[in-house]
């Protein structure tokens, strides 16, 4: 099959998945069909999965044809760099760092941030470019403004923008900045996750305007958040569903190893206690979020081991905290050690009792309201802030 009808073929077959599943509304059919994703690709790719993790091996566009053209055109996201651009070679490098996003992901975005004609839309993280030439395409090159921090990536953007007829302002630097000689902005748009919504985002938004963003906590699980910016300079919004994006790099935070956490041979000073909580539970996405509303500065890293067992150990930012939960199969009871001046096992464990005790809300019924000093993450209303525990 020609380029061309591979093209066709897989523009077509992809639409039908996207119009199904709901992400692609008609609104967004006519720039899809005007900017085929496949002009904004890189001739290799590491091909993810639906749930934005776990890349596959490298896909080039002139040794595999048939496979690079049929990840091209499927729902799943496309590593383009890693390790902000360190990495050279078709092995996965340590860290993705950018990407072409899943389409499922992008038009849901895109349909969330709710463009009408004459808006101005920032966007924070322009990546390959197709989010921009999607946005150019629907509102005009000149009411666009992209934002990367990678001058390579951002270059390559630029050409591949130009070849395909788009000219919006291209800034290259921190996206946390926003571009303030723009605004304001009737929308912002970020392809990239936050633990905390920079201000000048809401400050370069005008009242009334929309911010859609990836949002998580430190803990883990995230979503996109659709924020309404109110006149008095601050936003607020319902979370609006489940996403996986790479941190914007200047939110980037260490994650230290285990055993910078120990004070001597194990268990060290900790203190041995017992749980009917299976660390199982807290795995999932959802449960994640949850917990992670709750218990800011904290972190879960997991040691497996050959026999299918694991130790799940929570770390605190500061460096003084640490807990284990050790899982194995048909247990009822789990043995715990902590340590530190925070007993980080007991407030996961409160914090998934709260959740579980709410009914288990999904993402939906969560929402954050944005000030200049504080994010306040809240269950159905703004009254009713979610509880912290630390």
């Amino acid at each position: 099959m020609s380029a061309k009808h591979e093209a066709e073929a897989g523009r077509t077959r992809l639409a039908s998945a996207l119009i199904d599943n709901g992400s692609l509304t008609s609104d967004w059919l006519g720039p899809y069909n005007a900017v085929p994703r496949h002009q904004f690709i890189p001739d290799t790719v590491w091909p993810g999965k639906a749930d934005g993790v776990c890349q596959g091996q490298a896909v080039h566009r002139y040794a595999d044809p048939a496979r690079w053209w049929h990840a091209v055109y499927s729902d799943v996201p496309l590593t383009t760099q890693w390790d902000d651009g360190t990495h050279e070679g078709d092995e996965r490098g340590t860290m993705p760092t950018s990407s072409n996003s899943m389409p499922t992901m992008v038009f849901s975005m895109l349909s969330a941030l709710n463009v009408e004609d004459g808006n101005r839309v920032m966007e924070i993280g322009t990546g390959t470019g197709w989010n921009s030439a999607l946005l150019s395409q629907r509102l005009g090159s000149g009411s666009v403004v992209t934002i990367e921090v990678d001058e390579a990536s951002a270059a390559d953007a630029q050409r591949r923008l130009a070849r395909a007829g788009y000219f919006p302002t291209s800034v290259v630097g921190d996206g946390a900045d926003g571009h303030p000689d723009g605004a304001p902005f009737d929308r912002v748009i970020a392809t990239c996750s936050v633990g905390r919504i920079p201000h000048a985002w809401v400050s370069q938004t005008g009242p009334g305007g929309v911010i859609v963003a990836p949002w998580g906590p430190q803990y883990g699980g995230e979503a996109v958040v659709r924020l309404t910016v109110g006149d008095d300079g601050t936003a607020s919004g319902h979370f609006v569903g489940s996403s996986a994006f790479m941190r914007l790099r200047q939110q980037r935070t260490p994650r230290p190893s285990s055993l910078e956490y120990l004070s001597g041979p194990w268990p060290a000073d900790g203190a041995k206690s017992q749980t009917d909580l299976s660390p199982q539970e807290l795995g999932d996405w959802l449960a994640m979020f949850a917990v992670g509303v709750q218990v800011p500065e904290a972190f879960p890293l997991t040691e497996r081991y050959d026999d299918g067992t694991y130790t799940l150990w929570l770390h605190d930012t500061a460096v003084t905290s640490w807990a284990t939960a050790d899982w194995e199969a048909d247990r009822t009871g789990y043995e715990v050690v902590q340590s530190g001046p925070r007993n980080l096992w007991d407030e996961v464990e409160a914090a998934y009792h709260w959740w579980d005790d709410q009914g288990r809300p999904g993402f939906d019924r969560f929402g954050l309201t944005v000030t200049p000093d504080r994010h306040t993450v809240w269950l159905d209303s703004p009254d009713n802030p979610v509880p912290t525990r630390d």
